[in-house]
């Protein structure tokens, strides 16, 4: 038994995910990093095992009515945990994807700020004192009625719908008309209405043109099909919907991204003309402080805005000082570029962490443990010292910091260090060492001891030599103003610089339409599937090859079973008790509901019958449960499988299972699936991969991999652009782009490009003597 005051978080048996019955001692009010290779088990450790056993504990002590309301992790596969104080989590979740989420909601400033214009505010005369909901724009009492909160209106034209006159209707003179058969009905609903759909539209009077594109009337008539030969169609009654109110509900209704992308290619975005692209109505924007309004202040930098607020009297004063101390944080992680009306779906996932870590520094909360998802992720290296010194301040105020993290330099200023390994899967789920950081040196089996102590320059390559030049921009857009670049082809770019700098901006003006773009592949890290139906052996095509092996097996044959029976998503071959899940889910009413193996397959999602056909001693559910390095070896001699797979090792994911839900994939395991998939397709002509940090959530071993491939591309002829952070990468790219120099209004420019060797003597920006540091072996940042 441990005494109460135990000043070690002792975990005992932790079997979650891959994890081997861990023991492991780690000391409370420590900056304790957990590391390995990707897919080692850190995060099963770190998260699934020690935040999720403190998230039951606290769980426990709510009223259990109150806990049917939140939503909740189950228990742990674990022994026990003894000495675990309460946890707060931080991971690397998107923000919903709405405009209305914004920097200022994240970090609950704009709150303090709209209190402060509420009680503080300079209001014209006369007018009623407002409340604080009447400065937000997603509530009824604030939001501006014409453009309902979001600052844009949008709108249509006769020569964006109808680009080419010379056409008539009814041979898609309205572009903007769906295809296929909805579009042909809404030509012969014209028709019936009696307009003449085989005039060119320029012919066609005024007032029938304005009418066909804009009116708000869906008039329904009969409609009597044109026959085609040997097809009986009968009449039917048909609805009108003019082309604008067509591209209108499109766009703001459609689920589908492609639909809404082509919609919005007949619709112009402009500043709200009632409030002014201001998002409220008139009597709150009238209301100022330091004479400028809400909307002005949230527009500016942060770094701007602590200077302009009041301290005429004592509530000023008071709200003043709130709102200083909330935005301090936010400055010292470095993201003093943002301004509170930033919608929080055009950060990256890094930048929107580190604003959640800066409220959690806000909260003056003691005694706690901080687990924290890769809070380096998408930091240039001139900015992780500002985040070492945020992590030493949550240690100082008596907290435990345990960090998920492969960045050497937040390793090396971390107190403790946990390396989980050796490999991936089923070949790690081990702690290989828990300790102090330099006594890892002398673990053999440690892939993260290779790097963390290597001091060695870069080695030397010989610069490829581009064919060509794609040229981008001049880009307007976010903090670049009319931004020129010139991209090399058939070779690898590095685009570089500090969070903030105009990297994503930049690189996201690279589109197919571009002259030398023949085809163009952007793999980024959302997730292959938002469900456990969708799998590693599902997105990359594989499963299709799968099922057609065992459909044409004897036994499959002779009972007449096609590729339909071997899929768990369809009935036929499923399990019908559990539709093809492999668990059900057991309501517990006030506990947290939890997944067991249906009672009737056990797990193997399909039904008896289906499990009955082998291929080569195993069935169908045995397969998916095969990794891919084991399945490699399992159908060697069937190509198109052994090409998928290959293209997965070579990726470094062969610790995968084919069946694995794509829910339990990571960030860089599902873009470098992407890749994989990509690899695995016949080349088909030049083509430019666009890649945005690859390297993140990616051990130093795992990005050694993934460089293998990218070079690969690059020497098959292709082009390879990155954006990246990581010094290593970048000393082995052949040219570089470096924005800056600063993030926000003082970055937006190329500060420098040119292979490293030049960048890294460059004087302006922030990478030069990173780079410059790898390339000659100063420290392996």
């Amino acid at each position: 038994m441990h005494s109460p005051h135990d000043p070690y978080v002792r975990v005992r048996g932790a079997r979650e995910h891959n994890l081997k019955g861990v023991d492991v001692d780690v000391p409370r009010d420590v900056v304790a990093v957990f590391t390995g290779v990707s897919g080692s088990g850190k995060s099963s450790l770190a998260f699934g095992t020690v935040y999720a056993e403190a998230q039951r504990r606290y769980f426990e002590s709510v009223a259990p009515y109150a806990r049917r309301l939140i939503q909740q992790v189950g228990a742990p596969k674990v022994g026990e945990i003894t000495g675990l104080p309460p946890a707060v989590s931080l991971q690397q979740r998107r923000a919903a994807p709405t405009s209305r989420s914004s920097v200022g909601t994240v970090t609950n400033l704009s709150n303090s700020l709209r209190m402060l214009f509420s009680r503080a505010g300079e209001y014209p005369p006369g007018a009623a004192r407002l409340d604080s909901d009447a400065f937000s724009p997603n509530t009824s009492a604030g939001a501006c009625p014409e453009c309902h909160g979001l600052g844009r209106v949008h709108r249509t034209t006769e020569e964006l719908l109808v680009p080419d006159p010379s056409l008539s209707v009814r041979d898609g003179a309205i572009a903007a008309w769906p295809g296929a058969w909805q579009g042909k009905n809404l030509r012969d609903v014209l028709d019936a209405l009696g307009y003449d759909v085989d005039r060119p539209w320029r012919e066609l009077p005024a007032e029938q043109r304005e009418w066909i594109l804009f009116t708000d009337e869906q008039p329904v008539v009969t409609v009597h099909p044109v026959r085609d030969a040997g097809r009986i169609q009968r009449p039917y009654q048909g609805t009108y919907m003019s082309a604008r109110r067509y591209v209108m509900k499109t766009f703001s209704d459609s689920k589908s991204a492609t639909l809404r992308a082509k919609a919005e290619r007949f619709l112009t975005s402009a500043p709200c003309p009632v409030c002014g692209g201001g998002r409220l109505r008139p009597e709150a924007l009238a209301v100022t402080v330091g004479g400028r309004s809400i909307a002005e202040l949230a527009a500016l930098p942060l770094t701007e805005l602590a200077g302009l607020l009041p301290t005429h009297d004592e509530t000023a004063r008071v709200l003043t000082a709130d709102l200083t101390s909330r935005i301090t944080p936010v400055v010292e992680l470095g993201l003093g570029y943002l301004s509170l009306d930033r919608p929080a779906p055009t950060l990256s996932a890094g930048e929107l962490q580190r604003l959640r870590l800066a409220t959690q520094l806000r909260s003056g909360l003691f005694g706690v443990v901080y687990v924290l998802d890769e809070p380096s992720a998408g930091l240039h290296p001139a900015d992780t010292e500002a985040l070492l010194t945020v992590l030493a301040r949550l240690k100082a105020a008596g907290n435990s910091v345990f960090v998920v993290e492969h960045h050497l330099e937040v390793m090396r200023g971390a107190d403790w260090i946990v390396d989980v390994g050796p490999r991936a899967g089923e070949h790690g789920g081990r702690v290989l060492y828990s300790g102090p950081v330099p006594e890892l040196a002398d673990v053999a089996e440690s892939a993260t001891a290779r790097y963390l102590f290597d001091r060695s320059p870069a080695p030397a390559r010989e610069v490829r030599e581009p064919r060509g030049t794609l040229t981008v921009g001049p880009v307007t857009r976010h903090n670049l103003h009319g931004v020129s670049a010139g991209f090399p082809l058939r070779v690898l770019t590095a685009v570089t610089g500090v969070s903030g700098s105009g990297k994503s901006t930049l690189i996201g003006a690279i589109t197919p339409e571009l002259p030398g773009v023949e085809r163009l592949v952007s793999v980024d890290q959302k997730p292959i599937g938002r469900t456990p139906r969708s799998n590693l052996a599902t997105y990359t095509g594989l499963f299709d090859v799968v099922r057609k092996v065992f459909a044409q097996t004897g036994a499959a044959r002779e009972r007449g079973y096609g590729v339909g029976r071997f899929s768990f998503n369809v009935p036929g071959g499923r399990c019908e008790t559990c539709q093809g899940e492999g668990f059900v889910s057991v309501e517990l009413l006030f506990l947290p509901s939890t997944y067991a193996p249906c009672p009737d397959c056990g797990g193997a999602r399909y039904n008896p019958r289906t499990l009955e056909v082998t291929y080569r001693g195993r069935n169908i559910a045995e397969v998916l449960d095969l990794t891919v390095e084991d399945a490699a070896r399992f159908f060697a001699d069937t190509p198109a499988v052994a090409r998928s797979l290959a293209a997965l090792l070579d990726v470094g994911l062969g610790y995968l299972r084919l069946g694995q839900p794509a829910t339990e994939l990571s960030g860089g395991e599902a873009q470098r699936i992407k890749l994989a998939s990509e690899l695995q397709r016949g080349r088909r002509g030049h083509t430019l991969y666009l890649l945005d940090e690859p390297t993140t959530g990616l051990h130093p071993a795992d990005v050694e991999v993934l460089m293998r491939q990218l070079h690969g591309l690059v020497d098959a002829g292709h082009t390879v652009i990155v954006v990246e952070h990581d010094m290593t990468v970048v000393a082995g790219a052949d040219w570089v782009i470096d924005l800056g120099p600063g993030g926000g209004d003082a970055g937006g420019r190329i500060v420098a490009a040119g292979p490293p060797a030049e960048v890294a003597r460059a004087r302006d920006g922030a990478t030069a003597p990173y780079l410059a540091a790898v390339l000659h072996g100063d420290t392996r940042r």
